[in-house]
């Protein structure tokens, strides 16, 4: 089992920049590909973008290219969602989910093919005001 706790939402101004955070405990957690997901209102969750098992790689849905960006700290247990020039339509609950040796590319298309990873968060909800 592997627990994952978001935090770091808050409300933020639109151009601003927030980090999310993703504590993991449990089983070892650099064995694990950790992916970020978000859910609009009355829209299906979609996928932001994941971090390889291996921390060599990340993948990026297009709408955040360039703006987001993932890291892992195994030391911490711990991965992180950067986010930049955020943008009123970046408002949702963030979620972090984890897959066992997943690469990063691996999980954006599993989760596009309905695959559903094994442990996820709660959420944080992110709030950009225009």
């Amino acid at each position: 089992q592997v627990q994952l706790v978001e935090s770091g939402g808050r409300l933020v101004q639109a151009g601003g920049s927030l980090r999310l955070s993703c504590a993991a405990s449990g089983r070892t957690f650099s064995s694990y590909g950790m992916g970020w997901f978000r859910q609009a209102p009355g829209k299906e969750r979609e996928f932001v973008g994941a971090i390889s098992w291996s921390g060599s790689g990340t993948y990026y849905a297009d709408s955040v290219k360039g703006r987001f960006t993932i890291s892992r700290d195994n030391a911490k247990n711990t991965a992180y969602l950067q986010m930049n020039s955020l943008k009123p339509e970046d408002t949702a609950v963030y979620y972090c989910a984890a897959e066992e040796r997943t690469s990063a590319q691996a999980m954006g298309v599993m989760y596009a093919r309905g695959y559903v990873m094994d442990y996820w968060g709660k959420g944080t909800l992110v709030t950009v005001s225009s």
